[in-house]
């Protein structure tokens, strides 16, 4: 199984304020459903409860709680360890891990691709993106995003693949 990261982090490694994002960016939005749709999504308790519409559509969507009884809906997988994956996810499948912090932690170690969105702007944020090794991945893609109207944010779309 590949394990992917997908994130938008601003300036200071900014990822979250107040259990969502603190920017609005269409186009990064329309990027993460790209590179998300069609694969499993991996996420923590507060990420899951920070979609405004439930469960995404065309995705398994799987949440890691330490809470075994944490309630979801019937298309959603609960898992307590991420050892559990392997349960739900072909051996083949590129999972996306898209947070939060704690989430990202857990998997660090694991991480074979990023997909990362940087902002280069300064928001005030409470949770940052965990620390990565970026020495021990190549970047394999870089796109300068469009500024527009509905995009404000100078931003750029990064792929990079583990060593």
């Amino acid at each position: 199984m590949i394990i992917s990261f997908v994130w938008a982090e601003a300036q200071d490694h900014i990822i979250g304020v107040d259990g969502h994002l603190p920017w609005k960016l269409p186009n990064d939005m329309k990027r993460f459903k790209d590179v998300t749709t069609g694969h499993p999504i991996v996420m923590g308790r507060k990420t899951f409860e920070s979609f405004p519409n439930g469960p995404l559509p065309n995705r398994l969507n799987i949440v890691i709680s330490r809470n075994p009884d944490y309630q979801v809906p019937d298309s959603v997988v609960l898992i307590t360890d991420k050892s559990q994956l392997s349960q739900y996810v072909a051996a083949d499948a590129e999972v996306m891990v898209i947070g939060g912090e704690g989430i990202f932690k857990l998997f660090k170690d694991d991480v074979d691709r990023l997909y990362l969105t940087t902002i280069d702007h300064k928001f005030v944020g409470d949770t940052k993106m965990v620390d990565l090794d970026y020495s021990q991945f190549n970047l394999t893609e870089k796109k300068e995003g469009i500024m527009d109207d509905k995009n404000i944010y100078p931003y750029t779309f990064k792929t990079y693949q583990r060593i």
